[in-house]
């Protein structure tokens, strides 16, 4: 299956384009996707500590199954002032 995983805040720095289009076998899950990720960039090692994930609308674990078409949204932590 290909899903697209989308970057925003600083991970904009490591994935400048702000999207990879990630293959994955048929059973994968969110934490699949984010340790192929890790092979892309060491940088991306740890964003599931860091980050919350959707798919689409809704926020998902590690253990959410990924099916063909799924975005990946990656959400640092925000903050302000």
């Amino acid at each position: 299956m290909i899903i697209r995983a989308l970057f925003f805040g600083h991970y904009r720095d490591i994935v400048p384009s702000g999207e990879l289009a990630l293959s994955l076998p048929d059973s994968a899950t969110i934490a699949d996707a984010a340790a192929a990720l890790a092979t892309t960039d060491l940088r991306l090692a740890d964003i599931l500590s860091r980050t919350r994930v959707a798919i689409g609308a809704d926020f998902a674990t590690p253990e959410t199954p990924l099916k063909d078409g799924d975005e990946l949204a990656f959400l640092p932590p925000m903050s302000g002032g």
